[in-house]
């Protein structure tokens, strides 16, 4: 079950910033890339969306 978890987390949270089109794209190449590379590209993702999660609460502090 962690396991599922993991797998849909860097979509799932960029999809929860609101980034709709971009979380459907990491989703589509998301999942091939874990099947295919064995999760090599993991590190990639979850930076992604870490990044994209920081620019979202930046823009929040400037605008408001």
């Amino acid at each position: 079950m962690n396991y599922v978890l993991a797998l849909f987390l860097p979509p799932l949270s960029i999809l929860l910033i609101g980034r709709i089109f971009l979380a459907i794209l990491v989703f589509v190449i998301w999942v091939p890339a874990i099947i295919f590379s064995g999760g090599l590209t993991h590190p990639m993702f979850i930076a992604l969306a870490w990044i994209l999660i920081y620019q979202a609460h930046a823009d929040r502090r400037a605008g408001g």
